[in-house]
């Protein structure tokens, strides 16, 4: 179900606390913040400073606690931020919930987004609210620096979710553009002419929420610029290789259930749905190898191998024919860092 502005009594009675600091702008700000926090009691002291150093600061914050189990420590970090702050509570219902309970909370003329571990650089606000006006867009995303894991250290996210000319249907389908939600920046009338988040939706329901604007025609695009550091972690919202790669076949088959895609649509439909399985096919290989499974290991393998045609994967499949024990602790060795993304636990033992 995607809520709608109309929907905000009802939405706003979910909540079981509502408080309003005293240090809150009394006029309309031009920017609302909207933070979902769920289990993030151990990074929200360092969003919430980076909100509060930035050189624009026409804004209020709105934090909705989605029902942690972390609650006592999250209020304990929240602590310090009350009084600048309008935080509510709700049951765990969502990020989608979250959200949509903070925008009938704000007041802005814009709704950026941050997720409650992401840090944003002082001058993202003033930055993203130039161009988004300069260029007469809607909605605008930028780059991010990645950090929190070895792994990703030093990469920004548009080097391996890369955004290459217009933001079209077409182009977030095929993944030549790719939004990351704590970089965006949206016009408030646009949610709520065309519906806030889809509360079916328990993932993707951002990506469903940029291609529905995309469909109807809103003015999206981005700055390649990096404004912000975006947390990379396994047990984060994102979580391991395998649930990403699945979350992706998700959202194809989400945007084909809701939305008559035109021919240019669904020709990209086609072709990005075929590399998501296969990309899946690939992770559930890597996640079977460490964990020893080699029968199936090998047989993921060789069905991601149909798509990607890769000398290596090929290899990989002949050595495990002789010496399967030998390529997992190989492909350990050489992957230590991508290992706690397959097996985050780092339970399993070859």
């Amino acid at each position: 179900m995607q809520e709608k502005i109309s929907d905000c009594p009802n939405i706003l009675a979910r909540l079981t606390e509502e408080r309003i600091g005293d240090k809150v702008v009394t006029n309309a700000p031009k920017v609302s913040v909207i933070i979902p926090a769920y289990n993030i009691s151990a990074y929200i002291a360092e969003t919430l400073d980076s909100v509060f150093a930035q050189t624009f600061t026409d804004y209020e914050v709105i934090v909705v606690n989605d029902g942690s189990t972390d609650s006592e420590r999250l209020k304990a970090a929240l602590a310090p931020f009350l009084k600048r702050i309008v935080y509510a509570e709700q049951a765990n219902l969502g990020a989608s919930q979250a959200r949509n309970a903070a925008i009938c909370l704000s007041r802005g003329e814009l709704l950026a987004f941050l997720d409650g571990d992401d840090v944003w650089l002082p001058e993202f606000l003033a930055s993203q609210i130039n161009f988004l006006e300069k260029n007469n867009l809607e909605m605008v995303y930028c780059n991010a620096l990645l950090f929190g894991e070895q792994f990703f250290a030093g990469k920004t996210f548009m080097q391996d979710a890369p955004s290459r000319g217009a933001v079209t249907t077409t182009s977030l389908i095929s993944t030549e553009c790719n939004v990351i939600t704590s970089g965006t920046i949206i016009k408030r009338d646009l949610v709520v002419k065309y519906d806030m988040f889809d509360t079916d939706l328990p993932r993707t329901q951002d990506f469903d929420l940029w291609f529905r604007l995309a469909k109807y025609g809103a003015r999206i695009s981005y700055q390649p610029e990096v404004l912000l550091k975006y947390r990379v972690r396994p047990h984060s919202l994102s979580g391991t290789n395998v649930d990403r790669s699945e979350r992706s076949i998700w959202s194809m088959e989400i945007i084909n259930e809701k939305y008559d895609l035109n021919p240019a649509e669904r020709k990209a439909w086609e072709k990005q749905i075929a590399r998501c399985r296969a990309e899946f096919e690939l992770e559930q290989g890597k996640l079977c190898l460490v964990r020893g499974d080699f029968t199936k290991a090998k047989a993921h393998l060789t069905e991601a191998n149909k798509f990607y045609r890769k000398p290596k994967l090929s290899v990989i499949n002949f050595l495990m024919r002789f010496s399967p024990r030998l390529t997992a602790r190989l492909f350990k060795e050489m992957r230590p860092s991508e290992f706690s993304f397959i097996s985050p636990n780092n339970a399993e033992k070859v």
